[in-house]
């Protein structure tokens, strides 16, 4: 058995006009000018695109970083007090069980779906078998 011949990969150059990729600046790795950075590099620097286009571009082989300007960048949002205690008692209310016993679990109780919603499966068995119950007598 051969080896598989590697097909050649595309040669790049670098297109600061975008004329030759529908108008989106295009870069060689690591050639990007000062002042675009990628979403990664904006959030370790405490950014976010802020709904801003897509400034420019950086290929290297077959993968594409899109790049955006720093300038235009948004502080991203930091949750308050408050917000965050919101978003651990929603977190919890989804462990909780809605049946008689109450637990909380590990994991997330599906509250759409399941059979009885909002209950632990201990108490999903004692619903149906009382349904069960109730059915036959």
């Amino acid at each position: 058995m051969g080896r598989r011949k590697r097909e050649p990969q595309p040669v790049f150059t670098t297109d600061p006009t975008g004329e030759h990729h529908g108008g989106l600046p295009t870069f060689i790795w690591k050639t990007a000018p000062p002042g675009y950075l990628t979403r990664r590099q904006l959030s370790a620097k405490g950014l976010r695109p802020g709904g801003q286009p897509v400034a420019a571009q950086v290929r290297r082989g077959g993968r594409i970083a899109l790049l955006y300007r720093e300038d235009l960048a948004k502080p991203k949002f930091t949750l308050t007090d408050d917000k965050l205690a919101a978003v651990w008692i929603a977190a919890l209310s989804r462990q909780r069980c809605a049946g008689p016993c109450g637990r909380t679990a590990l994991g997330y109780i599906p509250k759409q779906g399941a059979p009885c919603w909002g209950m632990c499966w201990d108490c999903t068995d004692q619903a149906r078998e009382r349904e069960q119950r109730n059915a036959h007598g």
